[in-house]
């Protein structure tokens, strides 16, 4: 008779998954919503843009496009290479909150698959 030494607790239900899947998504979100709503109000107020201006260059400088308009004052550049650092950072972190529940889930599979495999020889 061979003794079970399981290390690791079963796979998750696919609810159970789903509603971490859903967590993860709401966060991920909420960071590029709050990360837009910054560079929003940064381009308005401290580079003098419109509403309309600011969250053109928010967006793309949010997404990696690069900026729209250019920057005249001094304090409108250094905001805007804040913001350009400040949002990379921030666009890859929200696209490792989603993907980090399906890589955990697909390690713990594949983990699970060697113990089992491990248990047969």
């Amino acid at each position: 008779m061979v003794k079970s030494t399981k290390r690791t607790p079963p796979l998750m239900s696919q609810k159970a998954y789903l509603a971490r899947l859903q967590r993860s998504a709401i966060t991920a979100f909420t960071l590029i919503g709050g990360s837009l709503l910054l560079g929003v109000l940064g381009y308005h107020w401290i580079a003098g843009l419109g509403w309309t201006d600011s969250i053109l260059n928010a967006s793309m400088i949010l997404t990696g496009m690069g900026p729209v308009d250019r920057m005249e004052s001094r304090a409108s550049k250094l905001f805007a290479s804040a913001y350009a650092l400040f949002s990379g950072v921030a666009f890859l972190t929200s696209v490792g909150l989603l993907i980090a529940p399906m890589a955990h889930r697909w390690m713990h599979q594949f983990h699970l698959e060697s113990e089992e495999d491990a248990e047969r020889d």
